[in-house]
């Protein structure tokens, strides 16, 4: 009986082959599969060639899924405070300082540990002295990430003082969802804060600290895209899903 499970279109492994759930659609066609961003990347100058094709034929994906005129944030569920434009912020700098301190806290403590994961998957480089390389805790290269954080002009709010980095390092290990103790996916991101962008946000801000995204991406083009469209400008979901790092190498499932 000849294996009919979809195979990644570059590599032609199956998602069981590749320690998968399923394997990715591209965003825009909705047809052809990958394993992985690694594999997309790699076909697209093959693939390019019939994606609008295919996205045309595909009955069932609506225009309103490829164009997007516009993108308003809902709120991340398990903050304290909404927070609109969030991607504006980012751009301008200015993400944290409106922010009650808790919340600060939350999302530097996850926006670290989104950074580790993606480090690990991604380029399978596990964070130094972190859970991903055998300690018990994550707390020594957070605290390192808290000390570049506050060496960021504008990125801290106001009122953050060496105090402060001393509580958000106490919460960081003080048993909540958000602890430098446990590893996290991408979807697990998504499912906590009720937002299939909160990773981006995250990953945003992590980049902010850093100086540099996963893989040494620069996230200054897709900034200024979705600030444009919170804004009400046009935008493509097409260009932005295919910059998105998560979107093309974790969906939903990992």
């Amino acid at each position: 009986m000849s294996d009919l499970a979809p195979r990644c279109a570059n590599c032609n492994k199956s998602a069981a082959e590749c320690s998968l759930a399923n394997l990715q659609q591209c965003s825009r066609c909705k047809t052809t599969e990958y394993c992985g961003r690694d594999c997309q990347k790699a076909d697209w100058k093959t693939h390019k060639k019939i994606c609008a094709q295919q996205a045309n034929a595909n009955a069932g994906d609506p225009p309103s899924t490829i164009h997007s005129t516009s993108y308003s944030a809902p709120r991340l569920k398990t903050l304290e405070q909404h927070v609109p434009n969030p991607f504006t912020l980012l751009d301008e700098g200015t993400y944290l300082r409106r922010r009650p301190e808790k919340d600060v806290y939350r999302l530097l403590i996850d926006a670290f540990r989104m950074r580790s994961e993606d480090d690990m998957k991604l380029e399978n480089k596990p964070m130094p002295n972190s859970i991903y390389t055998g300690k018990p805790s994550s707390i020594e290269p957070f605290k390192k990430f808290l000390s570049l954080a506050a060496t960021r002009k504008g990125l801290l709010p106001a009122w953050w003082t060496a105090e402060h980095q001393r509580g958000c390092e106490k919460f960081a290990e003080s048993g909540e969802w958000k602890d430098v103790r446990k590893k996290v996916t991408k979807a697990q991101m998504i499912q906590h804060y009720g937002d299939d962008k909160a990773p981006m946000q995250l990953r945003m801000l992590a980049e902010a600290v850093y100086g540099v995204g996963p893989m040494n991406q620069n996230g200054a083009g897709m900034r200024r895209l979705l600030r444009q469209m919170e804004s009400g400008g046009s935008g493509n979901s097409y260009f932005m899903n295919m910059i998105d790092t998560g979107q093309l190498i974790g969906g939903g499932g990992r």
